[in-house]
């Protein structure tokens, strides 16, 4: 028992060093591993050997899609897409399936604004939502840390005022990663953090204010109220704020992060998705069918527990990772 983990110890440290040296490719790819193997060995059984494309080679391939989380929407573009490159004979067997099927994803993929709205002039306002337990307060201090490595001055609001445990969180976060914070006592109003810390952030020179929300009250109205009031409170203080409202969800629920999205954007107009997580799931093909699904680009993606494991959203170098 003693040798086994002591063997463990060693081989954990080796892999640490190995992490630490990878290219954000590599990382991207190897968070992507579960989802991957998922992926891979579906297409193998259909792609493996060369076919001639026919309906009956159409209905495998529609099967492993859908078994890949992808959504039904997509997937149903996809198939049609491969139809009619079939029908003009731009692909005529199964050799040039795998790669026509990852540059249309990669195009799915690309609609849209991906990068992150900077306003003119500071501060930038980030709203962030989610529900409890998608791992908001931790992609906050990720998305804040990218920040202050990019030389900018980065502020916390600590608004999800509910869970008394979120603002201990994020006031810990802030201080291992060098940035201000405003919060007030358990239970206080989060629209009065809220105009505090926009105050602080106009007297302070701050570049960038990224404003934490609640995750659950007692009815689906209460919170969405909530998280309306705030979003009024930043607009009246600063005009064109917030600039984003991402909405973190948990790469784990697959599909059903898709139901959660729709609903946070009627209420919230939700400009952006924090893909959390990442690392742990092999529910990650639901990323790609999201576009279509609720019209809201993925812009940072979570790739494991370390404040430094984030990665801004990029459409070519993920579909590579998830199909390579």
């Amino acid at each position: 028992m003693g040798w086994f983990s002591k063997k463990t110890s060693e081989t954990t440290a080796v892999e640490d060093v190995k992490n630490k040296s990878w290219s954000p490719f590599q990382k991207l790819k190897n968070s992507l591993t579960k989802t991957r193997s998922k992926i891979a060995t579906k297409f193998k059984d259909v792609l493996s050997f060369k076919r001639n494309i026919d309906e009956g080679v159409l209905e495998e391939l529609e099967v492993v899609l859908l078994e890949s989380d992808i959504g039904i929407g997509l997937v149903t573009n996809i198939i049609e897409d491969i139809r009619e490159a079939w029908k003009s004979k731009e692909i005529e067997d199964t050799t040039g399936v795998y790669d026509f099927i990852k540059n249309d994803l990669k195009q799915s993929l690309k609609e849209g604004v991906s990068s992150i709205k900077i306003a003119p002039d500071p501060p930038t306002v980030i709203m962030v939502a989610g529900v409890n337990g998608v791992g908001k307060t931790t992609s906050i201090a990720k998305l804040a840390n990218l920040f202050i490595k990019q030389g900018k001055k980065v502020m916390l609001a600590a608004g999800d005022t509910f869970r008394a445990a979120a603002t201990e969180q994020l006031d810990i976060w802030s201080k291992r990663i060098g940035a201000d914070i405003v919060k007030h006592q358990a239970g206080a109003d989060p629209s009065a953090v809220t105009f505090d810390a926009l105050e602080a952030s106009l007297s302070r020179g701050i570049d960038v204010l990224i404003v934490d929300t609640a995750g659950r009250l007692h009815t689906h109205e209460n919170l969405m109220s909530e998280l309306t009031k705030i979003k009024r409170v930043i607009s009246k203080k600063i005009e064109n704020a917030p600039h984003e409202v991402l909405m973190v969800l948990d790469s784990t629920t697959g599909q059903n992060a898709i139901s959660q999205a729709k609903l946070f954007k009627e209420s919230v107009g939700v400009t952006g998705i924090f893909l959390s997580k990442l690392d742990g799931t092999a529910k990650g093909g639901a990323i790609l069918g999201m576009r279509r699904e609720i019209d809201i680009p993925v812009k940072y993606v979570g790739l494991g527990e370390g404040v430094d494991d984030i990665q801004e959203f990029d459409a070519d170098k993920f579909v590579d990772a998830l199909f390579d």
